[in-house]
């Protein structure tokens, strides 16, 4: 049933959210644009935990009008450092969100302000267990662009509106938002500008309905995972829809992820925070992964959820060290230099859990190409890894319109078969682009979870089939799509043709006869 308060909230929130990069964009790429939005969103959102934070604490203690927003900064220092290791991070009052925004349009160097506080914040985690977190978060925030304007006095203009643009969001209590507001409009965000930035913004960011498939298909039969691995992890959205999924108290140890892209890196940190994830239980790094690998203490992962980028280059076998990595080795041949797909997927592989799920985006020529990558096929599909692979529709992602797949992969299999599922008419069209329905989305794991043949959508190969056929993995070697074509009764038309040629032997009968007439007639 649909929550109706819900979706008005949210509805309102989008609208405001519209209205501020409506107003702000102007001159600004809308893309640029999102790091200030989000930016500001963030440090409103950790000004208000922090308060609501200590406020609550207080009002427990029977202090009931106790504000922290209002203490003198001298008297709030003393408890920096309680609240950093509680925290991660301390915020002084006169620093928070609510005080530099009331501030804000008296303020000529609100500039210079904002950059203090952003630095202040990020300076307080230092040394404590939180500092990876934060150190680096505000660097894409930058007040003194030119793409804010300019001049000073221009640029502060724009940072007063995205402060009061940002303040009057009805993001609710952070205690008791019914929207989980704050991480709401952090995804409408990202999808709104992904959609419009094409390739540049939509190749790290997974949209919604393809991180709930590849989620409910990684986490089928469990209510709770111990962690959620992301080897690219983009924006996070990925790597947080487990919790969605699941749960929030049902990732026990956490969320982890790898990102190349510094921008993107800082982003999905942020995503972490909005989302209400403490900083004590995510570990996000900033690395190659198929290079520097940043989470060997942590691995095995009990999910892996990715859509790693297409067709990459990398190192490959011109790295002489890399065909001895642990995680590339078994399979006797690394993924060729100009296509890194399969190291990503060699990748995952090694870090799965035994009891573990990998649900991974694919690029389709990987699943049929000769070569090194037909070597890696068929290690899987010899070491009985590969579960399923599954046909998407064209035009899911934004920045692409490429019909991509999903290669699901266990080391616990209970049988020595490979499902293959031909999923590419479930989907409905929205504008440019084609989407996934929740039913469009329950009928592919059903099939998925009952693992059973279903005529024209769904055939379970066995090793010998799959071997047999040059371990060839497209769905479309194992699934015969439907012939939609009008059946056509050879027997009927032959009829039908047999009348037509007597009807037509007539009529030239007729025309014969006229003609004798008519030139008798003229004679």
């Amino acid at each position: 049933m649909v929550d109706t308060k819900k979706e008005q909230e949210r509805d309102e929130l989008h609208r405001a959210i519209w209205a501020i990069a409506d107003e702000l964009r102007g001159a600004v790429d809308g893309w640029d644009f999102k790091n200030f939005v989000l930016g500001t969103m963030f440090y409103r959102y950790i000004s208000e935990n922090l308060c609501n934070y200590i406020n609550s604490g207080e009002v427990d203690a029977g202090n009931t009008d106790f504000d922290f927003a209002k203490m003198p900064d001298e008297d709030a220092e003393e408890a920096r450092d309680g609240l950093v290791e509680e925290k991660g991070f301390f915020i002084l009052p006169s620093e928070l969100f609510c005080n530099v925004r009331a501030n804000a349009v008296n303020d000529e160097n609100l500039n210079e302000t904002l950059e203090r506080a952003f630095r202040h914040i990020e300076e307080s985690a230092k040394g404590s267990e939180a500092e990876g977190d934060f150190a680096g978060l505000f660097d894409d925030y930058d007040v003194n662009s030119n793409k804010l304007g300019s001049t000073v006095a221009k640029r502060n203009e724009k940072l007063v509106k995205l402060l009061n643009g940002v303040g009057e969001m009805n993001l609710g209590d952070v205690k008791d938002h019914s929207i989980d507001a704050f991480g709401d409009a952090y995804e409408y965000l990202m999808t709104m500008y992904a959609s419009n930035a094409g390739k540049s913004g939509g190749e790290f960011f997974t949209p919604a309905d393809v991180s709930e498939l590849l989620t409910r298909l990684g986490t089928v039969g469990k209510t709770e995972i111990n962690k959620v691995y992301d080897p690219a992890c983009g924006s996070g959205s990925l790597l947080l829809k487990a919790e969605k999924v699941l749960g929030k108290d049902a990732i026990r140890n956490g969320f982890y992820g790898q990102e190349i892209n510094i921008t993107t890196y800082n982003l999905c940190r942020i995503n972490m925070f909005l989302h209400d994830v403490g900083f004590d239980k995510f570990d996000i790094a900033c690395e190659d992964t198929l290079i520097s690998p940043q989470h060997w203490d942590d691995e095995p992962f009990e999910l892996i959820v990715s859509n790693p980028p297409y067709s990459i280059k990398w190192a490959g076998d011109e790295n002489p060290l890399l065909i001895n990595d642990p995680r590339y080795a078994p399979a006797g041949v690394l993924a060729p230099k100009s296509k890194a797909d399969m190291a990503f997927i060699m990748h995952s592989l090694s870090w799965l859990a035994s009891n573990g799920t990998a649900a991974i985006v694919c690029f389709p020529g990987i699943m049929y190409r000769g070569g090194a990558e037909q070597k890696i096929r068929k290690y899987l599909i010899d070491n009985n890894y590969v579960d399923c692979v599954i046909q998407l529709p064209s035009n899911l992602f934004f920045g692409t319109s490429i019909a991509t797949c999903i290669m699901v992969m266990k080391k616990n299999k209970a049988d020595n078969k490979t499902l293959f599922i031909d999923a590419t008419n479930e989907c409905v069209k929205v504008t440019n682009n084609n989407k996934l329905t929740s039913e469009n989305i329950e009928h592919i794991v059903d099939v998925f979870s009952k693992r059973e043949e279903v005529k024209h959508l769904a055939h379970l190969a066995s090793y010998e089939e799959v071997s047999g056929n040059d371990y060839n993995l497209s769905v479309s070697t194992y699934v015969e799509a439907e012939d939609t074509r009008e059946k056509i009764d050879i027997v009927k038309l032959n009829g039908e043709i047999k009348k037509i040629v007597v009807r037509e032997q007539a009529l030239r009968d007729e025309i014969d006869k006229i003609i004798a007439e008519f030139e008798e007639g003229k004679l």
